[in-house]
């Protein structure tokens, strides 16, 4: 969310970064909440004299009845009660234009980085740099759930019937490789020098608005019925959340994070074919990182985050390539984002894996998280996120990367001391 007050005097800039964001619909609410926030500091004035004059009253009634002037004192009071009705609608009235302004102040999108490229959507996102040599094989890479189903693997029509579509079981060798890579990507956050936490699954509403767009919301949270509280659609939000209300002194930034959850996504709309099987999923685990700074340090640990995906991946041989997300791709929070994408070698193509955001002080002034300096001014801090890894996302390059022309998985080194000791796992049956 963005200051009020630079919205007053900025008005012009903050029109030009709605239109960079191709999001024409809300210019207009710049001017209303422009004109609903003066009408909203007018109304204050006004009931802030009555309160003054209500003090000063109050002492003059006292006055009076002492100097048994009763009916002089009757006519103060009688002013006093006409004032505090007043006062009453003047309270009424400042409170419903707070809340209308505060409703489109969460609507109006964060001022973007000069850096992000214009674009609609992210067929215009723009490749940074790749990392490792793209390989396609001689031989024949089947789709992924083929791959693991040669490995009794996993069992996607079992789970259909328990729990219906973008649902998954994951058994023995498979299900043990998810449970690794999580394993291996929790001990490489923490080797780096990240905190480890398991934080809750759930939180609650004004978490969820302190912490994503309305639209966002609406796209991906799944909510506890009759209770103020929202599954995570990653634990970013909780880990944000954790920061909420607090003044944390300037010397003990940065707090760098990471997080183990379980993740729940609606994930609405139709998706292509190569969304088939456990690409894109109501449930599933996730390593993630974040990291609560000063304004001055945002732009240096942004590129920090993400290049500590990039080093997971490529520890696991799997080659990856970095694009900056465009304009209109960046949900309205963020400033700044560069997803991480991995090499597909049977679509010859690469996909999403995870994907770091520079959100300037947009989630801490929705949540009040505060820094205190030396000479105790406040300030809001900087918050980021990124993913370290995301299965069973993963395990698809995973799976396609070190595919062996037997059959056979290969084990990267890296990665063998959490699946016991294997070099590779063994293809058990044929798809």
């Amino acid at each position: 969310m963005l200051d009020l007050k630079f919205v007053r005097e900025n008005p012009e800039i903050v029109k030009q970064n709605i239109r960079n964001k191709f999001q024409d619909r809300k210019l207009p609410l710049v001017d209303e909440v422009i004109e609903l926030d003066a009408q909203a500091r007018a109304t204050q004035v006004e009931a802030d004299e009555l309160r003054a004059n209500r003090n000063r009253l109050s002492k003059q009634i006292g006055a009076l009845m002492g100097q048994g002037k009763k009916e002089e004192a009757e006519a103060v009071k009688a002013q006093v009660n006409a004032d505090a009705e007043r006062l009453k609608e003047l309270e009424a009235k400042e409170a419903e234009l707070g809340a209308k302004v505060t409703e489109i102040m969460m609507t109006i999108p964060n001022i973007i980085d000069p850096s992000v490229p214009i674009g609609k959507n992210d067929s215009e996102n723009v490749e940074i740099e790749k990392f490792g040599e793209p390989v396609v094989p001689d031989f024949e890479i089947p789709y992924h759930t083929d791959i693991m189903a040669a490995f009794d693997g996993i069992d996607l029509d079992a789970a259909g019937k328990v729990a219906g579509n973008g649902f998954y079981y994951l058994m023995g060798d498979i299900a043990r490789l998810h449970s690794a890579v999580i394993s291996y990507a929790r001990d490489f956050m923490i080797d780096r020098g990240f905190t480890y936490c398991v934080p809750p699954f759930m939180i609650r509403s004004n978490v969820v608005t302190g912490v994503m767009s309305f639209d966002e919301m609406d796209a991906m949270m799944y909510k506890i019925e009759g209770e103020d509280l929202y599954l995570i659609g990653t634990s970013e939000h909780s880990m944000i959340g954790k920061f909420i209300d607090t003044i944390t002194p300037e010397e003990q930034l940065p707090k760098t994070l990471t997080s183990y959850s379980p993740c729940f996504r609606k994930e609405k709309g139709a998706h292509g074919i190569e969304e088939r099987g456990v690409y894109r999923i109501h449930q599933f685990e996730k390593q993630e990182m974040i990291v609560v700074c000063k304004p001055e340090e945002s732009k240096m640990w942004f590129d920090k985050l993400w290049q500590n995906t990039v080093d997971l991946f490529r520890s696991l041989d799997i080659p990856v390539r970095t694009l900056e997300c465009c304009s209109g791709d960046l949900a309205d929070l963020k400033v700044k984002s560069v997803d991480v994408e991995a090499w597909s070698p049977r679509q010859k193509k690469y996909f999403e894996v995870g994907s770091c955001s520079n959100l300037g002080d947009a989630q801490a002034r929705r949540l009040k998280i505060r820094v205190q300096d030396s000479n105790k001014n406040k300030y809001f801090a900087h918050t980021l996120n990124n993913t370290v890894v995301a299965p069973p996302r993963m395990l698809i390059a995973f799976l396609e990367n070190n595919l062996q022309e037997n059959g056979n998985v290969r084990i990267p080194q890296a990665l063998q001391p959490y699946m016991g000791g294997k070099t590779e796992i063994i293809k058990k049956n044929t798809p």
